[in-house]
């Protein structure tokens, strides 16, 4: 039995479909990501907003952002599956990720005193993970 050496267990990785439809989604994720927290900022310290207000409308504009570019460069397109059906289907388990996302922000910030930004980061850690496995089973062609 051969092992595989370190590079060539990273390029094997990196060939793999799983791992380049990751690396698109992340990508995707990164842009959707500056998009919302330019606006959470904005809104928080241009508007004082309230915070789970802010949060809740930079997560609404990042989400139609991250539907177009996820659906042209990360997931294959259902043929039996109409546009209007998958952006519903997007956009309900975006508002889970919506859920999830203040929750955690709630939890963090107003019970346990962890600053917005902080909290933004460990939350947005563990709905990236919702939001790609779902997507992933609901909607992308090649994981039906």
């Amino acid at each position: 039995m051969a092992l595989v050496s370190g590079s060539d267990g990273l390029r094997s990785a990196l060939a793999h479909p799983n791992t380049r439809q990751f690396l698109k989604f992340a990508a995707v994720g990164l842009a959707s990501l500056a998009v919302e927290y330019a606006f959470l900022v904005y809104l928080l310290q241009s508007l004082n907003m309230n915070y789970l207000m802010a949060t809740t409308i930079s997560f609404i504009i990042s989400i139609v952002f991250n539907y177009i570019l996820s659906m042209k460069y990360v997931f294959v397109h259902k043929e039996d599956m109409s546009r209007r059906r998958e952006f519903i289907i997007f956009s309900v388990l975006s508002a889970i990720g919506l859920g999830l996302n203040d929750l955690y922000m709630f939890i963090g910030v107003g019970l346990l005193n962890i600053g917005t930004m902080s909290m933004k980061l460990i939350s947005t850690f563990f709905v990236t993970w919702y939001n790609y496995f779902s997507r992933r089973k609901f909607l992308d062609a090649g994981h039906a």
